[in-house]
């Protein structure tokens, strides 16, 4: 008997349970659910050949921060899949490639994969969201780049909602939001509980400037959602920014606690230091001083999870965390440590990460026009970072308290109404009335 999975493609397995369980993680992968890694294990443990069983686990395990297991997962995948369909060895090799730490490697198999195999969905999703391959890749054209793999396979997928999640989200980051919206609604009636779709509605909402919408829809949306899957935390970070923006910093503080701190919080640690140390950055930015603040617990984390360089999306944020706590001699080390491996060609980004370190130096020494500066020069470049607009947004906002405390108050200003001429938003509108009348008041 021939098993195929949802997108009508071959399993080389003559185990029938070992299919279905394999499907069953495929379609809690693409909706973001952690049964995924389970019903993989479940399906290689029946079926120890079956090659796409210990690929997709090897890539969860890499996902939740276990690199050592992750690649003898994929080891294993290596050495059975010779006897599998052409298919699945070049779906098994573009993912062993991935593990294996070549993310631009993988790109190009993923591309030349799905280019003859486009509803091979599992490999697709290396490449999509602003944590896949190409949101990583350092490319300043990285959305662009996204948009154009997906809008062609739009046939091949027709209503597919994990498709429609993934097209949705790259209409968004592009300001698109009207093809965004149309995708989601589409990818939600096909799955309302698909946790992409879900993450998409709440960007759109933000760049949209609904904070009453977007809050409105996560409240209801997570309730049961379970928090060992895979967004639940940073939803929850998507909620804190609606209140934040509506005013209401006890909230912001609540989910916080409730979610997003460190301690509590159920992601793997890359997401974890992004979500915690952006969320309380933006309330030491514009609601209370920095020691009014929970950040000893955050930059420890950073510290103990982050030791070394090496994973530039969690650099970028362990230097919020100690520049928080004012830790210059941390931060005088990272600097050091950046530019050496930018030098040595090692970090995809390249040297804008160099540029934020210093600036977030140039913060913690209280030297506000050099931390301008630095700022201002890696604004075009931060999206080399990885992320999204919402997520990179708190790199502008530092510059603009930067400006603001240089006594730089026309080009604070300047900064926030570009950003209110992109969408409606609560706080920035609060931070521009405040500039404002500090400019009045120094004339």
């Amino acid at each position: 008997m021939a098993f195929t999975d949802r997108y009508g493609l071959e399993l080389s397995t003559t185990s029938p349970r070992a299919a279905e369980a394999y499907c069953r993680g495929l379609d809690h992968a693409l909706a973001a659910e952690a049964e995924a890694e389970a019903c993989f294990r479940e399906a290689r443990l029946e079926d120890p050949g079956f090659a796409l069983a210990h690929i997709a686990e090897a890539r969860m395990l890499q996902f939740r921060a276990r690199p050592a297991e992750a690649r003898e997962a994929a080891d294993r995948a290596l050495q059975v899949v010779g006897g599998a369909t052409r298919r699945e060895r070049q779906h098994v090799d573009a993912i062993a490639t991935a593990v294996a730490g070549d993310p631009r490697g993988a790109l190009e198999k993923v591309r030349a994969h799905v280019a003859e195999f486009p509803r091979d969905a599992f490999v697709l999703s290396q490449a999509t969201g602003v944590y896949g391959l190409i949101g990583f890749s350092g490319r300043l054209e990285r959305n662009e780049e996204q948009l154009a793999l997906l809008e062609p396979l739009a046939g091949a997928y027709g209503d597919d909602w994990w498709f429609l999640s993934q097209i949705a989200f790259a209409y968004n980051e592009l300001f698109r939001h009207r093809e965004a919206q149309q995708a989601v609604e589409r990818s939600l009636a096909g799955n309302p509980r698909n946790g992409h779709a879900s993450h998409t509605v709440a960007h759109i909402a933000y760049e949209t400037g609904d904070a009453e919408g977007g809050a409105a829809f996560l409240r209801e949306w997570l309730v049961g959602y379970d928090p060992a899957h895979q967004l639940y935390v940073h939803n929850h970070w998507h909620l804190a920014l609606f209140e934040l923006a509506a005013g209401n910093f006890e909230r912001v503080m609540e989910l916080y606690d409730r979610a997003i701190r460190p301690s509590v919080a159920t992601s793997p640690p890359l997401g974890t230091i992004a979500d915690a140390a952006s969320l309380l950055w933006r309330c030491t930015l514009t609601e209370r001083p920095a020691a009014d603040l929970p950040w000893a617990e955050v930059a420890a984390y950073a510290a103990d999870r982050f030791p070394r360089p090496g994973t530039t999306w969690a650099d970028a944020h362990c230097l919020i965390a100690w520049c928080a706590v004012n830790d210059t001699d941390r931060l005088t080390m990272l600097v050091g440590q950046l530019r050496d491996r930018v030098a040595g060609g090692k970090v995809y980004a390249g040297p804008v990460l160099v540029t934020l370190a210093e600036g977030y130096l140039a913060f913690a020494h209280g030297d506000w026009d050099r931390a301008a500066n630095l700022f201002q020069l890696a604004r075009p470049e931060v999206i080399r970072l990885g992320g999204s607009h919402a997520q990179r947004d708190v790199f502008e906002e530092t510059l603009i308290e930067a400006c603001a405390r240089a006594g730089r108050l026309e080009q604070a200003r300047t900064i926030l109404e570009e950003r209110l001429d992109r969408r409606p938003n609560g706080r920035d509108r609060r931070w521009l009335e405040h500039i404002t009348a500090r400019e009045a008041a120094t004339a």
